[in-house]
């Protein structure tokens, strides 16, 4: 299936003995920025724990203020930014993932079904994790932009919301760990280097 676009810039390496494959421009500078500052936000957070709260709490604000700019820019974006381009319905991933199964999937020039759909749970996740982590701040430390809704509350919810903030943030570290399997299993199965996609935004043009 193939998502090219004709208004998609492209660049060709016309050197004399070479045949490059035909390079289009895919992800967009705020889509880079945000996936890197997103990588470097959540693993600081992850990282530092309480032991440096105030790195801790910054990454959070951090990471929350990226995943509300990335759900605009998915609404009004470039063409492969935009949730309508990669959000499938379920049916259309387990059909995808089964396709991968038996290594035949389809090559998409944006998001597959199965990485649009790990896109969505990742943002979720991360949503999940800054939130109650707010929830927290606010309840055991009286601060940030919770801290008046949380003031007065009994004082076992401090557990409570350590508890869920610390489970939503290893299920978030579990989904990371399965996107970048399943990144490494699509540069295989279709020879191309993802990672690298996403520093430089381009991506070849042509679909198997």
């Amino acid at each position: 299936m193939s998502n090219n676009a004709p208004n998609d810039t492209a660049t060709i390496d016309n050197s004399p003995g070479l045949e490059t494959p035909r390079q289009v421009r895919v992800w967009d500078p705020l889509v880079r920025i945000f996936h890197w500052s997103l990588v470097a936000g959540f693993a600081t957070a992850f990282i530092v724990e309480d032991d440096l709260l105030g790195v801790h709490v910054w990454a959070g604000y951090l990471v929350l203020t990226l995943i509300s700019v990335r759900l605009v820019w998915g609404l009004i974006g470039t063409r492969h930014a935009r949730f309508s381009d990669f959000v499938r319905s379920p049916g259309e991933v387990l059909a995808y993932l089964r396709d991968v199964m038996r290594l035949r999937a389809p090559r998409y020039l944006g998001h597959n079904p199965a990485g649009g759909a790990m896109i969505v749970l990742l943002l979720i996740g991360l949503a999940a994790t800054g939130i109650s982590g707010l929830a927290l701040y606010g309840a055991e430390e009286f601060a940030g932009p919770l801290a008046q809704m949380m003031r007065g509350v009994p004082s076992a919810w401090g557990d409570v919301l350590e508890e869920t903030h610390e489970v939503f943030a290893n299920l978030t570290l579990a989904l990371i760990l399965i996107h970048v399997v399943g990144v490494l299993a699509s540069s295989l199965l279709h020879r191309e280097n993802l990672i690298g996609g996403m520093i430089s935004g381009d991506k070849r043009q042509e679909q198997e």
